[in-house]
């Protein structure tokens, strides 16, 4: 009997309206529904065929390989025909047809958050703030003890979403901007995970980022001392926020001043949010207008572009058919002018980017379509921006199967989504910024007790298949709360 949903009611592939607290939900599209009712019905059915249980069924390589199966279908019927998940309809009931679903390639998530459910930004936020966070779902939760919800989002959980129910290699953990007394998750809880990992013995599994706003006092000057005291891998910056409402652009003083002082202290990779606007007054400065421009002035530095300029609810066209021109079209266009071509120091980042456009495979053979022809093969990552979708899994298993239609490919350029870009995609190319050996970090993760606990968890797992973040515009709108709604 399974402890976590024994009736085997959640699908192992999460199409929801689930936001990482950066842009409001948007809300399943009929298609998307019907996907859902698809895959249910499809994990029914395909359960009693192979004599399991839903449950059993829907955690297998199978009841993943029928759910983008199941979506498929409700793409194709909608006519939705860019882009699709190309598994046979053998993978819904033979495991070796569903092996690509399991492949190996070496997976490192440039983008990872928790929240640190002990921190003091507890004390100044109000309890409307955490109404986003699941009530239920992890064994921590007592359901007694005011906001212990909130261990949901532990450091232990973090590690057993990440490590252990995905084939995760490594992460970064990255920061939310947020005023210096303020924050769900400081450098010393981001230093916390990584401890906890390195008691598992898991080395290098975990990297830590060093948050900077340039625009709040003190930021720029306590760099020398995250690097220092931290060992910080890049530095993680919002143009789009400031302690007061203001955002800034890479190219004024103050960005100025924080890629100088990166580059004194010999950390020379700087991740920028851009895309996903916080509103209307945070919006010309989470466009990628400065991104070229900075680019060009600083070719010693490299500038990872988080989310790639994507702004959830902008359809995603082939380069120059958006009349607005807006999301990743932006990105692409200051490079273009600052000529910037592919295979620069700029890296265009998925995390949120992919897992939304799951939804609609036409969007992301577009969107992936563009970075890889404009940013090049070698200068795309892989990000989730989990624990606030769950455990990546689902997305990690979305993109082994995803390809672009010959169609588009013949008609845009775009390639083939072959496993030698995937494996790029998923991790060797985010070795070159950070400056690390995919095989040097393999050879010391394959025999770790990370390795070790992960092999002897999966005879027996426990994935939860559920979503973190704000999934409603009220949730949305309360998660501002705690930091005093100076992203709007």
């Amino acid at each position: 009997m399974h402890a976590i949903d024994p009736q085997g009611l959640r699908l192992p592939i999460k199409l929801d309206s689930t936001s990482n607290g950066e842009f409001e939900p948007v809300p399943l599209s009929a298609t998307n529904q019907h996907a859902n009712h698809l895959a249910q019905l499809a994990a029914d059915s395909h359960s009693k065929r192979l004599g399991l249980g839903r449950r059993d069924f829907l955690v297998s390589a199978c009841g993943a390989a029928s759910t983008l199966l199941a979506f498929n279908a409700a793409n194709a019927a909608a006519g939705r025909r860019g882009g699709f998940f190309d598994l046979p309809a053998a993978a819904a009931l033979e495991p070796a047809a569903a092996a690509t679903l399991e492949s190996g390639e070496f997976i490192f998530d440039v983008q990872g958050h928790y929240v640190d459910p002990t921190a003091a930004w507890l004390k100044v936020a109000p309890e409307a703030a955490f109404s986003w966070a699941p009530k239920a779902g992890c064994a921590l939760a007592d359901g007694r003890t005011p906001r212990s919800h909130l261990a949901c989002l532990s450091a232990d959980e973090f590690v057993k979403d990440v490590f252990l129910d995905s084939d995760t290699d490594m992460m970064v953990l990255s920061f939310v901007p947020a005023r210096r007394d303020a924050s769900p998750l400081e450098i010393e809880s981001a230093d916390a995970v990584r401890q906890i990992v390195e008691r598992m013995e898991g080395n290098h599994r975990l990297l830590i980022h060093g948050r900077v706003n340039p625009n709040q006092p003190g930021d720029i000057e306590d760099m020398p001392r995250l690097a220092e005291e931290f060992g910080v891998c890049a530095w993680k910056t919002y143009t789009q926020w400031g302690p007061d409402g203001d955002g800034f652009f890479l190219t004024d003083d103050a960005g100025i001043r924080f890629v100088e002082e990166a580059r004194r202290l010999g950390i020379r990779v700087i991740c920028v949010h851009k895309g996903l606007p916080f509103g209307p007054r945070s919006y010309q400065h989470s466009q990628c207008s400065d991104v070229g421009p900075i680019a060009k002035r600083f070719p010693d530095v490299s500038f990872l572009i988080y989310h790639s300029g994507f702004v959830a609810g902008v359809e995603e066209k082939a380069y120059g058919e958006n009349a607005g021109g807006d999301g990743i079209d932006t990105l692409i266009r200051s490079l273009q002018d600052s000529g910037i071509g592919p295979g620069s120091n700029v890296y265009a980042e998925l995390g949120s980017t992919w897992r939304f456009l799951m939804r609609d495979p036409g969007q992301a053979a577009h969107a992936l379509g563009k970075l890889l022809k404009h940013c090049g093969p070698d200068n795309v990552l892989w990000g989730t921006d989990s624990i606030w979708y769950g455990s990546p899994q689902d997305q990690i298993q979305a993109f082994r199967a995803f390809q672009i239609s010959p169609e588009f490919r013949e008609r845009y350029g775009y390639p083939e989504i072959t496993p030698a870009l995937r494996a790029k995609i998923f991790g060797l190319n985010a070795t070159r910024p950070y400056g690390i050996s995919a095989e040097e970090v393999r050879l010391r993760t394959r025999s770790d007790a990370v390795a070790g606990e992960r092999l002897a968890y999966r005879e027996r797992p426990q994935p939860h298949f559920l979503t973190r973040g704000p999934k409603t515009r009220r949730e949305f709108l309360n998660l501002l709360g705690w930091n005093g709604g100076s992203r709007a």
